[in-house]
C-alpha cells in the first residue's frame, strides 16, 4: 500500500497531516530529552562524570543520526516518505524502551545510538511532505506547527517525566517478569518509549502526496547536479544551516543541563523542575513557534521575499543577550522567567527557517537538504552543545557548581556567531529564490 494522494492539496486534510507529524515530532523529543531529568540518578548509579552524561545525551544520539541521515533522505526524495516516517517512529520508540534495559553506560550509549538512528528519518521526510501539501505562503505556518513538537515534547518530557520519576523513586527497585529488577530511571525509559509504538500505526493514515513540480516517477538527482545547485546558493544555505545549528547548540546545551542547573544552583527537586520548567517550555515554546511561523507567512503573503528570514533574524537578535544572562539570575523564579522569554524567541525562527530552506531547494532535493540541516543540528547542536558545557564545567572551571558559568560562557561564544550567519543568509536569500524560480521556469518550458 502506497497511500499516495494525487488529489487537491491544502485544506483540512493537509492540516491533519501537519498535526500528526507534529505529534511524531513531539514524541521524538520526549524520547530524546527525558534523559536530561535523569542526570543525577544516572551519575549515582553508573558512576560517571558530567562529560560522560553529555556524551550519552548528545553525542550518542547524533552518531548514527549523522551516519544514516543523508542516505535516508536521498531515499525519501524518490520513494514513499510516509512509510519512512512510520518506520522511524517504531524504531526510535523501541530503542527508547531498550534504554530501560541498559545496565551500564556503554549499553545505554548503544541504545541511545539506536534512538538517533530511528529519528533520522522523521524531519527530512516530514518537511518534504509538508512542502507538497502546503503552498509557499502557508508553508512557514505549517512548519511552525511541526516545530511546536520540539517544545510539546520537551515540555511533556519534563512535566510527565518528573511525575513518573517521582512516583517510581518512591517505589524503589522494581521487579519485572523476564527482565528482572530495574532502577526507577530504567523504568522511566520503558514507560516513555511504549506510546510511540502506537503512534506508528496512527501515522499510517497519512497519504503520500504527489510531488510539486515533478513530472513522472521521482528519481534521485546526481550528486554533481546537487553540488552545482548548492554551490550557486552557498551563502544562503550556509547562513541558514550553520546559523540555526549554532543557536541550537546553545538551546540543546542548555536543555540538557537546565534540570541539573536548577537542582545545583537553586536546590529544586526533580518534581519542581519537571512541572515549572516543563510548563514554561510547553507554553512559551508553542507560542514562539506559532508566532514566528505565522508572522513569516503573513510577511510572505504581503510580498516580502525575505519574509522567512526576517522572522528568524529577529528571533536570533533577541536571543543573544538572553542566553548569556539567564544563568546569572539571583533566584530560580527570575531565571525561569528569563528562560521563558528565551524559549519564546528560540521557537520564533523555526517555521521561517525551515521554509527558507525549502523555498530555495528543488523538490527532488528537499529531503536531502533537510537532512544536511539535521546533520548540522546534530553535529554542532545536539552533539557539541551539551558536551561543550560539560567540558567547561569539568575542565575550565573544575567544579560541578560552576555549571551556570559554563552555560553563559558557551552562549557568549555561540549566540553572536549564530546571528552573524543568519544575517549572511538574509542578504543572499533573494538571489537564491530568484535562481530557483528561473530554473523551474526553464524546466517547465522543456516539458
Amino acid at each position: 500500500m502506497t497511500g499516495q494522494d494525487t488529489g487537491p492539496r491544502y485544506g483540512a486534510y493537509a492540516w491533519y497531516v501537519a498535526i500528526i507529524l507534529t505529534l511524531a515530532n513531539s514524541f521524538a523529543f520526549v524520547d530524546r530529552q527525558v534523559l536530561a531529568l535523569l542526570v543525577e540518578p544516572l551519575k549515582a548509579d553508573l558512576a560517571v562524570s558530567d562529560t560522560v552524561i553529555s556524551l550519552l545525551y548528545g553525542f550518542s544520539f547524533s552518531l548514527f543520526y549523522v551516519a544514516i541521515g543523508l542516505p535516508m533522505a536521498r531515499f525519501a526524495d524518490r520513494s514513499n516518505r510516509r512509510n519512512i516516517i512510520v518506520g522511524s517512529i517504531v524504531v526510535w520508540s523501541f530503542m527508547t524502551a531498550v534504554c530501560g534495559l541498559a545496565r551500564s553506560a556503554g549499553m545505554l550509549f548503544l541504545a541511545r545510538v539506536g534512538v538517533g538512528a530511528g529519528e533520522a528519518g522523521l524531519t527530512p521526510s516530514a518537511q518534504s511532505i509538508l512542502a507538497d501539501y502546503f503552498p509557499r505562503d502557508r508553508l512557514p505556518a505549517a512548519l511552525g506547527i511541526f516545530s511546536m513538537g520540539i517544545y510539546i515534547g520537551g515540555g511533556m518530557a519534563l512535566i510527565l517525566g518528573g511525575m513518573v520519576i517521582q512516583s517510581l523513586s518512591d517505589m524503589g527497585a522494581i521487579a519485572l517478569p523476564l527482565i528482572g529488577t530495574i532502577k526507577p530511571w530504567q523504568a522511566t525509559f520503558l514507560i516513555v518509549g511504549t506510546p510511540g509504538l502506537l503512534l506508528g500505526f496512527v501515522a499510517l493514515t497519512i497519504r503520500e502526496p504527489a510531488r510539486r513540480g515533478v513530472v513522472g516517477k521521482p528519481v534521485s538527482l546526481p550528486f554533481s547536479e546537487m553540488a552545482r545547485h548548492v554551490k550557486a546558493s552557498l551563502g544562503s544555505y550556509v547562513g541558514i544551516i550553520i546559523g540555526l545549528s549554532l543557536m541550537i547548540l546553545v538551546g540543546q546545551g542548555s536543555t540538557a543541563w537546565l534540570p541539573a542547573f536548577f537542582e545545583r544552583r537553586y536546590g529544586w527537586t526533580s518534581t519542581e523542575i519537571g512541572f515549572q520548567y516543563g510548563l514554561v517550555v510547553f507554553l512559551c515554546g508553542m507560542a514562539g513557534t506559532l508566532s514566528g511561523g505565522f508572522v513569516a507567512s503573513a510577511l510572505r503573503r504581503r510580498g516580502h521575499v525575505r519574509a522567512n528570514l526576517i522572522a528568524a533574524t529577529f528571533g536570533f537578535a533577541v536571543l543573544v543577550p538572553l542566553t548569556i544572562v539567564f544563568p546569572m539570575m539571583p533566584t530560580g523564579q527570575s531565571a525561569l522567567a528569563t528562560i521563558g522569554v528565551m524559549i519564546f524567541f528560540a521557537g520564533f525562527p523555526f517555521g521561517g527557517g525551515y521554509a527558507a530552506l525549502q523555498e530555495i531547494t528543488p523538490n527532488r532535493m528537499r529531503a536531502q537538504i533537510a537532512a544536511c540541516y539535521m546533520l548540522g543540528v546534530n553535529l554542532i547542536g545536539a552533539g557539541l552543545g551539551p558536551t561543550a558545557i560539560a567540558l567547561a564545567t569539568d575542565h575550565v572551571f573544575g567544579d560541578p557548581m560552576a555549571l551556570p558559568k559554563s552555560l553563559s560562557l558557551v552562549a557568549a561564544v555561540a549566540s553572536p556567531l549564530a546571528l552573524a550567519f543568519i544575517a549572511l543568509a538574509l542578504v543572499r536569500h533573494p538571489a537564491a529564490i530568484a535562481r530557483l524560480e528561473a530554473a523551474e521556469r526553464a524546466e517547465a518550458t522543456h516539458v
